[in-house]
């Protein structure tokens, strides 16, 4: 996207609504151009009237004038700023709403695919400078271009022919701050990358604090982050010191023309072509003039920095997912709840290697079917492709005969309920972790999920009861804790299809137990997939499938398996000594 794709999407989706507010803003910054521009001139009078001719009845007016020119520049700029403020502020949240929007939108792969910490870098970092270029730049481009226009006009209205010889710095300026701007657009992504990475590194550091003690790597991770933060040091230097080169770029532009300026006018003066007063004032409206010509002449800095940021912010927000549901699509009706897997083929877009290669499995209406097979057979990849996380690449699957492809995702995603070795809680109440499956439960059925999936009897024992807070992922609860309150979760939703992840094999004896009891609660009489770790699931189940490097290698039930399938019989033996 060009550099003028993305101001005019910028004005178009974000900028063009707050027009009216920008409007009255740039009445106040006239308002600041035409009293900055009084002040100047008002030292032609000041001069002539009272240090030249002494007239002694105006010694309260001019100075009660400039008092006056003071405090209308200062209001006015108050309130122009004020009111961008607002419009940035009103902008930043657009932008930081319809990103988070876009995300939890987005396909699990693009999500997968990107670190946390660069989202967070992106909606921190990048729409920060967009804010800046939408407070800032507007109202430079306004306020200061505005009492440039004031006080050259004064200029000229003093003397024209020194007027024409300062004018000679404007173009000098736009030049320096041209080849700055192009630097800094530079600097600005490399300072945004080297951002990301820190900010990714934090992340990893907070996640794995407790590996970090038990294998004593504090040195270690000190190094490392000592090692981005020297990285972002760096950036930051070179981006600081690019910004502000202006600053001597200007401040000697500005001598040059003071030096100048004093030379020629003094051959006025000289010759009677220039009245003192009328060089006072002139002075005066020049170096007034000297802080709005140094902020237009950056402006270009801040218009490189926001672009920039915004080209990276943008593709964020347009991201088009590639699992979609096909206009018209029908809901998916449930009857029996028999899910279909036909000759069905899957790799990641990232990777050549091929995960699932012909698949044909069948998962009975209201039974329990278990996965079986060696850690990275594809078995999570099955189970993830029936709620459409991911697409197949090829074949089909099919609920009581309808493809998953022609259904709508809201009607598919609706009738199932995951339990994922990995529980995934909210820093929230312990009842709002429940509720997430279904909002407008009531108390009473939340009270009811929970006394069947055994969540009682740690909640009673709880400071607030329901209204504790569990910390972030569940920190404050112990395992078991936690997969018992994702279990009353999923029930709850009351899916047709479970997917279960099973992951019992960690726990206590007593704990598993509560959980199993919890678990035949929630599958009893569901569609159920599970993904089997203990012995007691396998057994149970009607029909076994067992996953060997992305294909279906045995199929039949625990009995059956035992005689005709090396791989189970393996697996059945080697769970019996773990027992």
């Amino acid at each position: 996207m060009s550099n003028y794709n993305t101001l005019k999407r910028l004005y178009k989706d974000y900028t063009k609504k707050h027009i009216p507010k920008i409007l009255i803003s740039v009445l106040f910054s006239i308002i600041v151009a035409g009293s900055t521009s009084s002040i100047a001139w008002l030292l032609d009078p000041a001069i002539k009237k009272l240090f030249i001719e002494q007239d002694k009845t105006l010694i309260f007016i001019i100075p009660g004038a400039v008092i006056l020119a003071f405090a209308i520049k200062g209001i006015s700029i108050y309130f122009a700023r004020v009111i961008l403020l607002t419009v940035s502020n009103e902008i930043t949240k657009s932008l930081k709403s319809d990103i988070l929007k876009s995300l939890v939108l987005a396909d699990t792969d693009y999500v997968e695919k990107k670190h946390s910490g660069k989202f967070i870098t992106n909606l921190e970092f990048d729409v920060g400078l967009i804010k800046n270029f939408s407070s800032n730049v507007i109202l430079n481009l306004t306020k200061d271009l505005l009492t440039l226009i004031g006080l050259v006009g004064v200029m000229f209205y003093q003397n024209w022919r020194l007027s024409i010889f300062a004018l000679i710095m404007i173009p000098l300026a736009s030049f320096a701050a041209r080849s700055l701007g192009k630097r800094i657009g530079k600097a600005t992504t490399n300072a945004a990358l080297s951002a990301g990475q820190t900010t990714s590194h934090v992340l990893e550091l907070f996640k794995n604090h407790k590996l970090i003690k038990i294998f004593q790597r504090e040195e270690y991770e000190f190094k490392r982050t000592d090692n981005y933060l020297e990285i972002q040091k760096n950036r930051g230097i070179k981006f600081d010191t690019i910004l502000n080169r202006a600053s001597p770029i200007m401040e000697t532009l500005t001598g040059f023309m003071i030096a100048g300026l004093i030379f020629y006018s003094g051959i006025l003066i000289s010759d009677g072509q220039l009245n003192v007063n009328n060089f006072f004032s002139f002075l005066a409206a020049m170096m007034l003039a000297y802080q709005p010509v140094r902020a237009l002449a950056t402006l270009n800095m801040g218009i490189n920095q926001g672009l920039s940021a915004a080209s990276r912010v943008l593709p964020i927000i347009d991201v088009e997912n590639e699992i979609n549901e096909k206009r018209g699509s029908d809901n998916l009706i449930i009857q029996n709840g028999k899910v279909t897997f036909e000759n069905v083929g899957f790799k990641y877009h990232s990777k050549e290697l091929i995960i699932l290669d012909n698949i044909n499995l069948e998962l009975e209406g209201g039974e329990m079917t278990s996965l079986v097979g060696h850690s990275g057979a594809g078995k999570s990849t099955i189970m993830n492709l029936i709620p459409r996380f991911y697409d197949c690449n090829s074949g089909d699957i099919k609920i009581d005969n309808q493809s998953i492809y022609k259904t709508s995702l809201s009607s598919l995603r609706s009738n199932i309920s995951i339990v994922n070795q990995e529980v995934t809680l909210f820093d929230d109440t312990i009842k709002n972790n429940i509720l997430y499956a279904n909002l407008n439960a009531s108390d009473e059925e939340v009270y009811e999920v929970a006394k069947l999936s055994h969540c009682l009897e740690f909640i009673e024992n709880l400071p607030q009861k329901f209204d504790t807070i569990i910390g972030e992922n569940g920190y404050r609860l112990s395992g078991g804790e936690k997969q018992r309150l994702s279990i009353a979760r999923a029930m709850l939703k009351k899916g047709k299809i479970i997917l279960l992840d099973e992951a019992t094999s960690s726990l206590d004896a007593e704990t598993e137990s509560k959980i199993q009891s919890a678990m035949s609660l929630l599958t009893k009489n569901r569609t159920t997939l599970v993904i089997a770790h203990r012995l007691s699931t396998v057994v149970n189940s009607k029909n076994i499938y067992v996953i060997n490097k992305g294909s279906v290698a045995a199929k039949g039930n625990h009995k059956s398996l035992l005689d005709s399938s090396e791989t189970y019989k393996n697996f059945y033996e080697k769970q019996l000594k773990k027992d």
